[in-house]
């Protein structure tokens, strides 16, 4: 039996959601290992004047603890 366990994180790109998507999975994969699947929970932008400045992602990352 496998048991998993799973974090929030929230993360932001200047090129796209997906580019902060893997960020987000990178930055947690410094600490955490046996990363098994990430869940966009929500995504947003910021926008300045007509152009969209920043992407940002609220991720569900799902690990399995050894």
């Amino acid at each position: 039996m496998a048991v998993m366990k799973v974090i929030e994180v929230l993360a932001n790109s200047e090129k796209s959601w997906e580019d902060a998507t893997r960020k987000a999975v990178k930055h947690a994969s410094k600490s955490i290992k046996h990363i098994k699947s990430v869940f966009v929970q929500s995504q947003s932008a910021v926008v300045d004047g007509d152009d969209v400045t920043e992407f940002r992602v609220n991720v569900k990352i799902t690990f399995e603890v050894k």
